[in-house]
């Protein structure tokens, strides 16, 4: 169930503040069970210090990764979990109408699972100062470095998923996968956008938010990111199986015809 104003529709979920708003952008971290790797690179950000307030988007976790004392010592601002169906699309929801109702200007979102290098917050941030209302990251541009990518994620993105959605957006991307990016206030509030809506529930939002700023003449971009994948270890998703992959590009094919436009 979703509840929030009328029409703005957020999944039921609960707020743990932890700390005052301190800056004009927020970095989102969208979670669900991911242990050790969400606790080093909260620590990671926490060295770095980059400037912006931190929220964890969480799906619901049960493995204690995301206690409340580990997370204000880290500077965590706010954990926002999830308490209703849905699983990424739905947690955004929550954290990016969080955003708004704080009056942040930009949100900067990344996943939780470790994969991405946190030196690039900056990047982002700086081109939310430059007025860009979205920023995707990038590990295929100058600057960008990808390690270890399974065989079959890199034909994918390259071949189909980039592809698809520069075609639809009518501008050129080259890492649609990658979940490293960022969002003005004013594309998250633009009545043409509409983002809070119970149609984005698994990753149909990140998809549709790709495609729609520069199809509405908005101010795009990419920046170069790392993406680094585990060499010996199990590849960090929550994606898996044949009909996971196909339940995907569906999705994908949706926000590239148009289908979740208002």
């Amino acid at each position: 169930m979703s509840i929030d104003t009328p029409g703005r529709a957020v999944p039921a979920h609960r707020s743990d503040i932890l700390l005052p708003k301190q800056h004009r952008h927020v970095l989102v971290i969208p979670v669900i069970n991911e242990g050790e790797r969400i606790r080093r690179q909260l620590r990671q950000i926490a060295e770095l210090s980059p400037g912006c307030d931190i929220v964890i988007a969480d799906g619901g976790s049960t493995d204690g990764s995301l206690d409340l004392e580990f997370l204000r010592s880290v500077g965590v601002r706010a954990l926002l979990t999830k308490t209703a169906p849905g699983k990424l699309s739905a947690q955004l929801r929550v954290a990016y109408a969080f955003a708004l109702d704080e009056g942040y200007e930009g949100v900067v979102t990344v996943d939780g699972n470790g994969k991405d290098g946190m030196e690039a917050i900056p990047l982002f941030l700086a081109k939310l100062d430059e007025s860009y209302d979205y920023v995707q990251g990038s590990r295929y541009v100058a600057g960008g470095i990808a390690e270890n990518t399974p065989r079959d994620r890199h034909l994918a993105g390259r071949l189909l998923h980039a592809p698809v959605l520069s075609l639809a957006a009518g501008h050129w991307y080259t890492d649609t996968t990658n979940g490293f990016r960022a969002y003005s206030a004013r594309y998250l509030t633009d009545p043409r956008v509409a983002p809070f809506r119970d149609v984005f529930m698994r990753y149909e939002l990140l998809f549709y938010l790709t495609v729609r700023a520069a199809r509405l003449g908005l101010r795009t971009t990419e920046v170069p990111v790392a993406r680094r994948y585990p060499r010996d270890e199990a590849t960090p998703t929550k994606i898996s199986g044949m009909r996971g992959r196909v339940d995907m590009l569906g999705q994908l094919f949706a926000a590239a015809t148009g289908r979740f436009n208002p």
